[in-house]
């Protein structure tokens, strides 16, 4: 029982997995021909694999393939389809590269992709090879390609150590860590040696070049070594991988994590490199974090830190950035929260005063609180060649010269004063004045500017003030330990002002941070539709970022609408529109400042939600962000896109709704007018085959088409309502009031329903002084005719109906009252809902009568109301704003 439980599979994982395999299932395959160095027969190789492969009846085409003229490589790429390359215009010259556009459109099974690492010309989509590999890859498409152990981000300083050439083209090694497959391509050094003695990997001058260079044996066997052991460890992790995919015991170790440190130095990629290549040989996790203290970055600082953490990135290092004042205390927290097992930090080969004084106490204080976790201390590669000026410098100042020239005027002012009133407080209250005046300073200024401050006092004070004066003689003890007082508070002070004055930065910049996402979301539980949502996020950016943006939402087929439905000042054009789509069907970030198609205008950021992208947001980025501005700007855009998903869901909602609404309507609709025509039109068909059938007496005949007539009014009466009905949807009922009597009106309606009152006895009340009143005859008709036949299809027969008009208060009245069974006070709200029919109505009619009455009534701009009468039945009451005419107003007046 308990073997069952330790080998039951975690839900979680198992979801994960699912999940995981699902995507890869839609991705293409990735096969990597990896060597140790050019002229192994990687692309030879490649090349022979989609020979056989074809053979196989699966299709594949050549994207990209460098022969180097080589005969045998030449002779493998005929036979094969060739995606024709495009050609770019570079300075004077052109240079073809992959058409990546041509392969996603061609679809083939397969397509070949020489030299991974190549980056691409200017003007190309990406800027590196391996960014076009990944967009062939998510279209569905396998490919194979080349690629070469120096290439490989983690590798490229040792290489660069080992063979003395630097590496300029690399690809992060997650490229690398997340490929279905690696072959191994390799030969012996004496048998590379001996192919390029042969002249078949580069031409006999440059074959000898590179053999007294790059492919020296030693360099060769150094490479070969690495590039079997990186493969070797693939291995392994694949095994690991396939043992716990299937749950297969074994004598497995607690798993390695490694916990790098990094900061704004240029030595940090080699420890991150380092640390990378560690990872593989202990088959580790790594994770990188950085400490942000109160000590201000230089722009050249910010910039190397945002390179060191763009590095880790491209290695696959998860990197967390932390704000803390204690460097040590932050690391060896985070280290136990995440169960890391060993902590990797750099010697610093800058050393300057202060780090001389701090590099120890740093290490020191790592190994005593990081208990059992083991401590990594990485020292420089080329320690001997640190010029002096490197290992002695001064630490950074960051005051601004301004300071530094204020800082002499206000003490002389100062000390002028203080010289004209000497005499009367002394030179010893004259020291606390100028003791007093650093201090305060001290709140404004920097530590340097202080610093200078309280040298130019205490030299002021004792040259001007202690006897003897105009020397800098000080006799007295208390005078010497007030000379050296200036300078030691003058240093507390200056820290300690300029420590709290950039933590109040740092907290005042994450407050307002912290303000502007807490305003944004208000705003946004405040407003509702996508075109406000979108009104007061460019607000918002252009308040907080200060540049320009456009946003481009997709559509109901969910493609990216090409125009922007807000007001800006960024006018796209069909090359950046061409981004903006990129950009929202891979949901990754394009343009200015990005390694895809870097050349256009505007940075292209997705606006990705839970369920798919919901827009792209077009920015006038002059700058790269910080890493703190590109957290700030991540969370802006993420709030963006939750709002705008639920702003789709809610339209996704509503529009569900109105379909099942009106699903439920058609059910409805279809079921009376099938009910409805389905009797009128029998009747009509009975009697008429009856007369053509036989021959009838008169009165009979008379009968028959008495029926016929009868069921073709009742026919007519339901096209009607529906015609009715229809032309209320559609918003195309416009009345055309005119002069009416309405007496007339009464006489029409009783007319028209003369048959149906014959059981009936109408009672038309209309007073004597009634006006003329300005209304749409043929509407009102309508209404009051729907009215009259409601109440003889629910009022019992021998019952008197009323019609009752009047004017008052510019409304005209019409009430219809029968003495029926009235409404359930239930349904009194529903009655002129389109289709109802009461729980106890009789049967027949689609239930649009009274819905008519209230659109012909309110397009006259008037209410109708249907209520109980006391003594039993309904009364439906319809008032109408009306004007009269001037002889009947005048004579209202006079009366």
């Amino acid at each position: 029982m308990n073997s069952f439980a330790e080998n039951r599979p975690d839900p979680d994982e198992l979801l994960a997995s699912l999940v995981t395999e699902e995507e890869k299932s839609k991705r293409g395959k990735l096969k990597i021909f990896f060597g140790m160095c050019a002229g192994v027969g990687k692309t030879y190789a490649m090349l022979q694999t989609a020979r056989a492969e074809r053979l196989k009846g699966n299709e594949i085409v050549i994207g990209y393939v460098e022969t180097h003229n080589r005969k045998e490589t030449a002779g493998l790429v005929e036979g094969l389809e060739l995606i024709p390359r495009k050609t770019y215009a570079y300075k004077s010259t052109s240079v073809q590269e992959m058409d990546l556009d041509a392969i996603i459109a061609r679809k083939p099974q397969v397509v070949l992709v020489d030299e991974l690492a190549h980056t691409n010309a200017p003007g190309s989509r990406h800027t590196k090879r391996y960014h076009d590999v990944q967009e062939i890859l998510e279209n569905g498409i396998n490919v194979y390609t080349t690629l070469n152990v120096q290439h490989l981000e983690s590798r490229s300083d040792t290489v660069a150590q080992i063979t003395g050439t630097i590496v300029r083209e690399t690809i992060p090694d997650e490229i690398f860590e997340n490929a279905d497959e690696i072959e191994l391509v390799d030969l012996t050094p004496e048998e590379l040696l001996e192919r390029l003695g042969e002249g078949k990997v580069y031409t006999p001058e440059r074959s000898r070049e590179a053999i007294d260079n790059f492919f020296r044996k030693g360099n060769i066997t150094a490479l070969r070594e690495m590039a079997l052991r990186i493969v070797a460890d693939r291995v392994d992790r694949q095994l690991h991988d396939y043992m716990q995919h299937k749950r297969i015991r074994g004598p497995w170790k607690s798993g390695l994590h490694l916990l790098v440190a990094v900061g704004p130095s240029p030595y940090s990629g080699k420890l991150l490199r380092w640390a990378k290549t560690l990872s593989y040989s202990m088959g580790a996790n790594i994770q990188a974090i950085y400490v942000e203290t109160l000590h201000i970055l230089s722009p050249k600082e910010r910039e190397q830190l945002d390179k060191n953490i763009k590095l880790a990135k491209q290695l696959g290092i998860k990197v967390r950035i932390i704000t803390s004042n204690d460097i040590v205390r932050a690391i060896v927290d985070f280290a136990l929260k995440e169960n890391i097992t060993h902590i990797i930090v750099g010697k610093p080969r800058v050393r300057n005063l202060v780090s001389l004084l701090r590099l120890s106490r740093f290490v020191n204080r790592l190994i005593r609180y990081s208990g059992n976790i083991d401590v990594y201390i990485l020292g420089s590669d080329n320690q001997s060649k640190d010029k002096f000026r490197e290992r002695i410098s001064i630490p950074p100042f960051t005051s601004t010269i301004r300071q530094y020239l204020v800082i002499p005027i206000i003490v002389l002012l100062t000390s002028v004063v203080c010289y004209l009133i000497k005499d009367y407080i002394g030179y010893q209250v004259v020291s606390f004045i100028l003791l007093f005046l650093v201090s305060i300073l001290a709140l404004f200024f920097g530590t340097g500017p202080i610093l200078l401050a309280a040298t130019l006092s205490a030299f002021t004070w004792d040259y001007f003030f202690i006897p003897p004066q105009f020397t800098i003689h000080i006799g007295q003890p208390e005078d010497v330990l007030m000379f050296i007082m200036f300078f030691i508070i003058a240093l507390l002070n200056g820290i300690l002002t300029s420590r709290v004055r950039r933590q109040e930065k740092r907290i005042r910049t994450r407050e307002e941070r912290t303000n502007a996402l807490y305003q944004l979301t208000r705003e946004f539980t405040l407003v509702s539709g996508i075109d406000e949502v979108t009104k007061i996020a460019v607000q918002y950016i252009k308040k907080y970022f200060r540049f320009e943006c456009a946003i481009l939402l997709k559509n109901e087929q969910n493609q990216l609408e090409n125009q922007v439905n807000h007001e800006t000042k960024i006018n796209l054009s069909e090359n950046e529109q061409s981004v903006a789509a990129w950009v929202y069907k891979h949901a990754a970030k394009a343009g200015k400042h990005t390694d895809t198609l870097p050349s256009a205008d505007y940075t292209f950021y997705p606006l990705t939600g839970n369920n798919g992208n919901m827009g792209v947001v077009a920015a006038e980025q002059a700058s790269l962000f910080t890493q703190g501005e590109e957290q700030f700007w991540e969370a802006f855009l993420s709030q963006i896109s939750g709002k705008l998903e639920r702003e789709y869901l809610r339209d996704a909602a509503k529009n569900t709704f109105i379909l099942n609404e009106s699903d439920k309507l058609y059910k409805t609709l279809f079921n009376s007018i099938s009910h409805e025509l389905r009797i009128p039109v029998a009747t009509i068909m009975g009697a008429s085959d009856t007369l053509l059938a036989q021959h009838y007496s008169e009165e009979t005949r008379h009968k028959l088409y008495y029926e016929i007539n009868t069921a073709s009014v009742r026919l007519n009466r339901l096209i009607e309502n529906l015609l009715n009905m229809s032309r209320l949807e559609s918003g195309r009922i416009t009345p055309r009031p005119d002069w009416c009597d309405v007496h007339d009106l009464a006489n029409k309606v009783s007319a028209n329903l003369a048959h149906e009152l014959l059981p009936f006895k109408l009672a038309t009340v209309i007073p004597r002084d009634m006006p003329l009143v300005l209304i749409d005859f043929g509407l009102i008709e309508q209404a009051l005719h729907n009215l009259v036949l409601n109440a003889t299809q629910n009022a019992p027969e021998g019952t008197r109906i009323r019609l009752k008009f009047y004017y008052d208060s510019d409304l005209l009245t019409i009430q219809v009252m029968d003495r029926g069974s009235g409404f359930p006070a239930s349904e009194l709200s529903s009655v002129f809902n389109k289709f109802y029919r009461g729980k106890e109505a009789k049967a027949g009619g689609t239930g649009l009568g009274l819905s008519i009455v209230k659109g012909f009534t309110e397009a006259h701009h008037g209410s109708v109301v249907a209520e109980n009468r006391r003594n039993g039945g309904a009364i439906f009451t319809i008032k109408i704003p009306v004007k009269i005419s001037e002889m009947d107003q005048f004579s209202k007046q006079n009366t």
